[in-house]
């Protein structure tokens, strides 16, 4: 006999589950969430309310009255199956939203959902439609808020963002978001927030943002999402088109990401030090793949100091991974046990053709990754004048032009106990820019700035 469950409990279960793990909560009351799903928080259906799932008018009074008078009393608003049109709604701290299957639809400019110091905050199980209707910022929009929720939700069709987070601390996590005009998620000024295994596709600029409006630790976790076909429909040169894109963010960890299909960049870090992006499958970037760069020296603004790029896998990229800038204050990294490969020139373009492997310019160290296919070079050291203290150890190169290419110029560089296959021309040369000088560097001999130790060309 199939037992009947009754609508209240239906919709706590899920709920339950969400708050469970939401983090704010004693041990206690994650037990009682696990064995008294129903009594985890008082559902108010949204019935109650006067809300019709089946209307096709405008019901943004009711939702707000609703959102209100539940936030009051700790309630959770339960939405059953069905399309709710709606305007700007304000949440308040300790708002709690759960749907079946309901789907809230944008309906006039500004925001969906947009909440200051909604501490407390828990949206599941919902699907937010902004209908590419133009927002003043994003369809959802937080600020200052503390332990904030966002699970299980769908977002599609935002005429700009689909959430914006400012100042904010929570998870957003296990939700979908479908063709936004600009970006998925955008975070300014985190103070203590994780985005993970979300699906992210389709979206004009950008897929995911951790942005700080100064320098400064971050901190954000970006993990076990699945990023794919982002486009640069605003333009620029690097500004847009990048899977995930961390500006001036200390201490930002990018981890166990499988990103694809990005007009530039799968994650670009730009002016964040100490990032990390490990152990990410990556394929079909346009440009870098990987890059950790100090801002253009034109603009004044800081370098970095610290990247972490480890166990990352690219296959099909202009570039595999890049830390530059060492005339604006980029350097200091670890490149290692990566796997790169597919590295392809951009012949259309007027100077920034590429097809290198892995470049580094200052206090690097790029060992045991393996690179094969690259149309330049398999690893860039330097580049003019800009090279200090680069060491190179125990990298498989196979079918480059060239296998390590090492500026003319610079500080002192150590290459050593690498194995290079199958180059065009040469093994190790030394480099005035993109044109190599000299003989091939395999034997042993070259500038007294370059040390070279038991190197293997075949």
């Amino acid at each position: 006999m199939t037992e009947q469950i009754d609508a209240t409990r239906r919709f706590a279960l899920p709920l339950a589950m969400v708050l469970a793990a939401g983090g704010g909560w004693s041990a206690e009351a994650k037990t009682a969430a696990t064995t008294k799903p129903t009594a985890v928080s008082d559902p108010a259906p949204a019935t109650s309310f006067g809300l019709d799932p089946a209307s096709r008018e405008d019901q943004t009074v009711k939702l707000q009255a609703a959102i209100d008078q539940s936030a009051a009393r700790g309630a959770t608003l339960v939405l059953p199956a069905g399309t709710y049109l709606a305007g700007t709604l304000h949440l308040r701290p300790g708002t709690r939203i759960a749907g079946a299957g309901a789907t809230l639809v944008f309906a006039v400019s500004g925001a969906l959902l947009r909440g200051r110091e909604v501490h407390g905050l828990r949206l599941s199980g919902l699907t937010l439609d902004g209908g590419l209707l133009p927002l003043d910022d994003a369809l959802v929009m937080l600020s200052a808020s503390r332990d904030v929720l966002v699970a299980d939700v769908t977002f599609q069709r935002s005429g700009k963002t689909a959430i914006r987070l400012d100042g904010c601390s929570g998870r957003v996590t296990g939700s979908t978001f479908t063709d936004h005009r600009t970006a998925a998620i955008m975070s300014l000024d985190a103070t203590g927030l994780e985005i993970s295994h979300n699906t992210v596709q389709r979206c004009g600029d950008n897929g995911v943002l951790v942005w700080r409006s100064t320098h400064g630790e971050d901190g954000t976790i970006v993990a076990f999402n699945r990023i794919t076909d982002i486009k640069a429909n605003s333009g620029g040169t690097g500004q847009n088109g990048n899977g995930i894109n961390i500006y001036r963010a200390g201490s930002v960890s990018a981890a166990n990401n499988r990103i694809t299909d990005c007009a530039y960049s799968a994650i670009r870090a730009n002016e964040a030090s100490n990032v990390q992006m490990t152990a990410n499958t990556i394929a079909r970037i346009g440009e870098v793949a990987l890059y950790a760069e100090a801002a253009d020296e034109r603009r004044g603004a800081a370098g970095f100091e610290g990247a972490l790029i480890a166990n990352n896998v690219i296959d099909t990229a202009a570039t595999g991974i890049v830390v530059t800038n060492f005339n604006n204050g980029g350097r200091l990294s670890v490149v290692q046990g990566n796997l790169v490969r597919n590295l392809m020139r951009r012949e259309h373009e007027r100077v920034d053709k590429r097809g290198e492997g892995i470049a580094v310019e200052a206090d690097a160290v790029v060992s045991n990754n393996v690179i094969e296919n690259a149309a330049t070079c398999g690893i860039m050291i330097g580049w003019g004048r800009h090279m200090r203290e680069v060491v190179a150890t125990g990298n498989l190169i196979r079918r480059a032009r060239i296998g390590i290419a090492v500026t003319s110029d610079g500080g002192q560089c150590l290459i050593a106990q690498n194995m290079i296959s199958d180059t065009k021309d040469g093994a190790i040369r030394a480099m005035q820019l993109a044109v190599p000088i000299g003989a091939d560097m395999i034997t042993g001999k070259g500038p007294r700035h370059i040390v070279l130790m038991g190197n293997v060309g075949i």
